[in-house]
């Protein structure tokens, strides 16, 4: 079993420890009433615009999320909540140091003594759910769940769905796909872009993502009978018909949204595996981008 795999099968266990510390959690990121920004790059741009929906939606305050990137005029934020596995990442290290004075800085990382950390008046410290693999697997949902327990959203139940859904076998054959397709809404977008991004880092794969509602505006167009189109959240069943209509293969999630990312993981791993590839080694990546 590759090493993404196994840490795929960890997040039950991940979730777990996470929500033991969901008053510290609490703490670093609700700050209700307070204008916060979101930044990270890659899966944690992603995360980080999940988490602003969320936030927004417990109705703790506006709540903007961009990537560490794409540097812009600062607007007046009280807090800047920065998402960083390995804590080393440049344009998030870059993004820390350019904050004007006053603002707060929260900083997710995975290590203490990271050069994020560092900059961060506040760490939230996920050191248990770190990873050994390139591809981020069970540290981003394992952040997204205390998030979400720590803006008052109910996680009831949720690790114990996660293990029910790890025991089942997927609902489909790889292999049987040239082409993925994620839709989301609300904070399931940020999943939906999550999900197509596993598929191609892990799989090389052709895949894509949409707002649920958008798809028809133009990406309909290219599915096919050897698409699949997969939705998080809530399903717009009229949408669904219109896809199957092209041959296209249409799954509707069955589980919370975040038990879906992680069988969209699964089947990254299942289609790498199909294609002869180790998703522990993905093709032109590193596990953190440092630059010179």
């Amino acid at each position: 079993m590759s090493i993404t795999a196994t840490e795929i099968a960890t997040q039950p266990a991940m979730w777990r420890e996470a929500l033991e510390g969901v008053d510290h959690a609490r703490e670093l990121l609700a700050g209700p009433g307070e204008r916060v920004l979101v930044i990270g790059c890659g899966t944690s741009a992603f995360v980080a615009e999940s988490l602003a929906w969320l936030r927004e939606s417990a109705a703790l305050g506006e709540t903007d999320a961009a990537y560490a990137s794409e540097p812009r005029a600062w607007r007046d934020y009280d807090r800047v909540i920065a998402l960083t596995r390995s804590g080393t990442t440049s344009e998030v290290v870059a993004a820390l140091e350019s904050l004007p004075v006053g603002v707060r800085k929260v900083v997710v990382t995975g290590v203490a003594d990271s050069p994020a950390a560092l900059l961060a008046d506040d760490v939230l410290l996920l050191d248990f759910a770190d990873e050994k693999s390139v591809m981020q697997t069970r540290f981003p949902t394992t952040f997204l769940i205390l998030a979400r327990a720590a803006f008052g959203l109910s996680v009831d139940g949720l690790p114990e769905q996660l293990e029910a859904a790890l025991a089942e076998e997927l609902p489909l054959d790889a292999g049987s796909y040239d082409h993925f397709v994620y839709l989301g809404t609300g904070w399931t977008y940020g999943l939906a872009q999550e999900a197509a991004l596993k598929i191609r880092e892990a799989a090389q794969a052709w895949s894509e993502s949409y707002p649920v509602l958008d798809y028809r505006h133009g990406p309909l167009a290219v599915a096919h009978e050897g698409s699949l189109v997969w939705m998080f959240g809530v399903a717009d069943e009229r949408l669904a018909d219109e896809i199957r209509a092209t041959g296209a293969r249409v799954i509707l999630g069955s589980h919370d949204p975040l038990v879906e990312l992680v069988q969209a993981q699964r089947l990254a791993v299942a289609l790498a595996a199909h294609r002869g590839l180790d998703p522990d080694s993905p093709r032109h990546l590193t596990r953190s981008i440092i630059l010179a």
